[in-house]
């Protein structure tokens, strides 16, 4: 009998391209058979806290507060390079000073962009909404600004929003060249090296097929792309799927220990933790 592993990964379209090859049967093993779910990002860090799912899709700062549950896999990172990436939005145009005096709508306190925004400014007042409600909330006047992570990064402008702060500006002033770690998959620890290893293959063997079959690909995480048009879903998987999630390389690594370096600098995440990759 084959051994169940339980898969879970965000409603995001790079995460469904990321597992659309194992979903549907294009990679198969003769050793574990699959159960797929989707969750929002938030509800996979904090199920991570129970182990409740074999491999699951993390934020890099969740992963920093589980590092002794959970390894990471080298393939299927998320990371924002160049001039894109989370940011904070509102309805004036607000700048970076006055962060501090703005009470901003997060999706989730373990997500990787919050984590980033605490790093930018320490004493920002934060108020926790689902990713998808933080628009809606700052348009009307809950919040006075919100941090987008996803599909919103590409909407903003469309909905009459200032952008008040570019994450990735502010890493490139802090790290350089280094992409910003957001997120990746991580596997259980318990279920042993063996394992371990096994699964980190059959994951990179699903974005691997994905990758070569492209077009299939992005037509099923097309329907995970919450109200994009074509363009703008194309381009959002040219972020987030691509070669740099195929293996996220030792730069990929170092940029991962350059976020918790900084983040154990301010007290926001434990110390002298322990990246492992597989």
């Amino acid at each position: 009998m084959k051994k169940r592993i339980k898969i879970a990964h965000s409603p995001d379209s790079d995460d469904a391209f990321m597992f659309w090859a194992l979903k549907f049967g294009h990679v198969i093993s003769d050793e574990f058979e699959f159960e797929i779910e989707r969750k929002d990002i938030e509800e996979l860090n904090q199920c991570a806290k129970e182990e409740v799912y074999d491999l699951s899709a993390i934020s890099m700062h969740a992963y920093a507060h589980l590092a002794d549950k959970y390894v990471l896999t080298a393939s299927g990172a998320s990371m924002a390079e160049k001039d894109y990436g989370p940011m904070v939005i509102a309805r004036e145009a607000f700048g970076k000073s006055d962060l501090k005096n703005l009470t901003v709508a997060v999706p989730g306190e373990w997500t990787t962009a919050c984590l980033m925004l605490k790093i930018i400014e320490p004493l920002v007042t934060i108020k926790v909404i689902p990713f998808e409600k933080i628009m809606p909330a700052v348009k009307n006047e809950e919040v006075d600004a919100g941090l987008l992570i996803h599909e919103g990064q590409l909407q903003y402008e469309a909905e009459g929003f200032f952008k008040v702060v570019s994450l990735i500006d502010e890493w490139k002033e802090l790290a350089g060249s280094l992409p910003l770690p957001l997120g990746g998959n991580a596997i259980k620890k318990s279920l042993g090296d063996d394992v371990v290893k096994k699964l980190s293959k059959i994951q990179e063997e699903s974005i691997e097929y994905a990758l070569s079959h492209s077009e299939e690909a992005r037509n099923y995480a097309m329907s995970f792309k919450r109200d994009l048009t074509p363009e703008e879903a194309d381009k959002y998987l040219s972020w987030y799927a691509n070669d740099r999630t195929r293996h996220m390389g030792d730069e990929g690594v170092a940029a991962i220990q350059k976020l918790f370096d900084l983040a154990s600098e301010r007290n926001l995440i434990p110390k002298n933790i322990k990246i492992e990759v597989v």
